[in-house]
This record gives structure tokens, sequence and C-alpha cells, in this order.
């Protein structure tokens, strides 16, 4: 599976020794770096072989093929020359096995969707023409990479994407996803089961109320990730409250069912994947679990989640998404009777993602989108079967429109002197 971890990603090749050179530009995580362009590259003396091993090794991990990352950049290939090579050559000279040689020269369907191919949201594409109209402004703050913020300085700078309207994109994006915008609470659809004869669970049609989750006391088990962080938080840190994560920036809250589960574990690496758009945005990335394994919790990040992981030990943020209870169902009623379940099963096995059994997984999940302060909840989605994501551009959408209020609202506050 392709990590997120920067020591796995760089491996033992030529970008090995580049890497405190990135972390001290800010380009000191998997999502960012990938995004890279020609520029940024130069501007820190990037070589020809380092350049080529980061086009490599991020298509690699597009494809969940990152095993194969030292053995094709010590062939000094670049990648057209790589992909132009017979499926005889590849197996003989790289040992690729025959389903991964299929993934690896289908350059059309890579088993996660790239940022820069879906969004194209490099510093270059950061433009900083003023307008209040558009979807994502300018809060580049939490991207530590000079070179991007020295693209945003402008009060409200608007970003295009592969030089298209952000909102264009987005349409595109869903019309791929197959979803339509569902407004403030989701859920994934009420298919029949057994022909019919087993009911599907019902779900909440409302908003939880913000009361259920500002209290909620909540403890960190890991930091954000960067290059060379230690994996988990030393010392026990002490619980608090929910409130104090969304009280400057917006926040996404992904509440894990179980961290060993394929169909979590994949659902995770699609968002965080997205990491350099919410950083444009402001907004803050979380995953929530139920249940505390230190196992797990060392298995799950950096590796398929690269940003802050809470442990919510009274289940706050799930009882909240089944509206004041927890949302349960049995692996057979849930799973094996379920055909949607099923498929998200196949989606997720087909990304290339590992799994194990440990732990509770009969708790539901589902994502929070809630907004900065007390301005209360955005967005939720409930995981209705198991397996279900929240669509990434209706996250992204949701956020855009956040950010778009602040913005507004912003704005509303300034006297007619400032704008002088």
């Amino acid at each position: 599976m392709a990590s997120f971890s920067m020591e796995d990603f760089v491996g033992n090749g030529v970008l090995k020794e580049l890497l405190p050179k990135l972390l001290e530009e800010g380009w000191d995580d998997v999502p960012t770096l990938k995004i890279m362009n020609s520029e940024d590259m130069d501007a820190i003396n990037m070589t020809q072989d380092q350049k080529g091993a980061l086009e490599i090794r991020t298509y690699l991990h597009d494809r969940a093929l990152m095993r194969y990352g030292d053995t094709l950049e010590a062939s000094r290939k670049c990648l057209p020359e790589l992909l132009a090579l017979s499926n005889e050559d590849l197996s003989s000279q790289f040992g690729m096995k025959r389903g991964h040689i299929a993934r690896f020269t289908d350059r059309i369907n890579p088993c996660t969707d790239p940022l820069a191919k879906s969004y194209g949201l490099t510093a270059r594409k950061i433009t900083g023409t003023p307008s209040r109209n558009n979807s994502i402004q300018n809060s580049f703050a939490s991207i530590n990479s000079n070179k991007m913020q020295s693209t945003a300085k402008s009060f409200g700078a608007s970003i295009t994407i592969n030089d298209k309207p952000l909102e264009e994109s987005l349409a595109d994006l869903k019309i791929k996803d197959g979803y339509v915008f569902k407004g403030i609470v989701a859920a994934g659809p009420a298919e029949p089961r057994a022909c019919g004869c087993v009911p599907p669970p019902a779900v909440i049609d409302h908003v939880a109320p913000y009361s259920a989750l500002e209290n909620i006391s909540v403890q960190k088990l890991t930091p954000a990730y960067k290059i060379g962080m230690e994996r988990l938080v030393k010392s026990k840190t002490p619980p608090m409250k929910a409130s104090e994560l969304w009280r400057d920036k917006p926040a996404v809250l992904l509440c894990i069912r179980r961290p060993g589960c394929i169909m979590c574990r994949a659902e995770a690496h699609q968002l965080y994947a997205k990491k350099p758009i919410f950083d444009a945005m402001g907004v803050q990335m979380f995953a929530v679990l139920h249940e505390h394994i230190e196992s797990e919790v060392k298995d799950f990040w950096p590796r398929y989640w690269g940003g802050v992981v809470l442990f919510d030990q009274a289940m706050g943020f799930f009882k909240a998404l089944g509206g004041g209870k927890l949302l349960k169902e049995k692996f057979l009623s849930g799973f094996v009777f379920n055909p949607r379940a099923i498929a998200n099963y196949k989606r997720a096995k087909a990304m290339g993602m590992e799994m194990n059994f440990k732990g509770e997984g009969e708790i539901k999940g589902g994502l929070f989108i809630v907004g900065q302060g007390v301005s209360g909840i955005a967005y939720q989605f409930i995981e209705r079967n198991f397996g279900d994501w929240a669509p990434v551009s209706e996250v992204i959408e949701i956020c855009a429109r956040l950010q778009n209020q602040q913005q507004d609202q912003g704005a509303a506050s300034k006297s007619p002197q400032e704008y002088e």
C-alpha cells in the first residue's frame, strides 16, 4: 500500500539525501511533496535524477506500487522509458507480478485519485486574482512551503484547477464519483439486502446539535505527521474538550469504525491524499477512534493517515452520528447480505490495502465538518453501509463554502477606511 510516511516514500534512493532540505522548505509530507512542479524543484536545486525519482515514486504511490520504488529508480530509466517496457521486461527485470504490471501500465485509472491530476493544485496554479465569489480563498498559513505561501499574498487569492474555475472542476469530480450534493446530512443509499428480506438500517435525517459535540472529551494519540516525527505522542496527553479543536480553524473529523478495517483505511487514505487542498482552505484534519489499541494506531498512522489521531473514549462523536445512540450492525446483515458493503470492500481491495480483524468493528462511523469557533456543524456524513465514504468532492465543497462565508463575514466587519 502507498504509505504517507516520507521515509517510506523516498525509500533508499536519491531523494533520501534531500530529506533535510525538504523539511527546511516545508515539503514535509507526502501529499504536499507530490504536487511539486519544475519551478519548485529548481528552487531547492534538485538534480535531474532526483526529479526523475520523484516522478516515478509519485506515479507508483498513486497505484499502490511503492514496493518497486527502489528497484525502478535504480534502473536509471525515466518514467516514460519504464512505461514503454513490455510486460515480459517488467516481470524479468523488476520481478513485477502480473496484477501489478496491469496496474503499473494502466495510466488512466490509478488506485487513488491523484491530486495533481484531479485538481492540478500546484504552486503555479494558485493565483493572486482578488475575487470574493471564488469558493476557496487564501488561507495558506498551514502550508509551510515558502514557495506556496509566496503565491498567495493578496487578500482573497483564488485557486484555479487545470485552468478551470474551482466550481467547474468540482462538478467534474462529482459527475465522476456519481454523487450529487445532498446538503448538511448525507448517507449512502438504503439498498435492499437478501432479496429484500433484511431491511436497511435507518439513519437520522437531521444534523446533530452543536451541543452534542462541543463538550466531548478527546485525547490526542498522534501529532500531524512531518518528516522524522516520532510515531506516537511519547507522553500521554491530557484530555481536552473537542471545541478546542476548531476554536481557531474549521475542522474535518473522520470517525473511523476500526483502523484495521480495509474500507476504513481506504477512506482515510483517499481523504488525506487531498491534504494540500484542505491546507489551502485553512481546514484542519482529524481522525477519531473509539477504541485505543496502540499497535493498531501504529499501523494506521502515518501509513494510511498522516493527520492528528484522536481517541474518543466515551464515543461522543459516534453517538452524535446516530442521533444520540451508537449505530451498530452485525457482520452477517451488514456485510454478507449487503451488496453495497461488498462493493465497498472490493473498491478498497483494489487500492492494494492490507487489513486485520483486531478491535471492535460493528460501531459505524462517518464524518463531521465543524465551522470555526461556535459556528456549528456544517456537514455530517453517516456510514449507513459498512465502507461508505463521504464523497471527497462534497467534503471539499462544504469546506469551500465555509471559507467563503468567513471571507464575507470578515469583509462585512471591516470599516470603510480599511478598504482604502
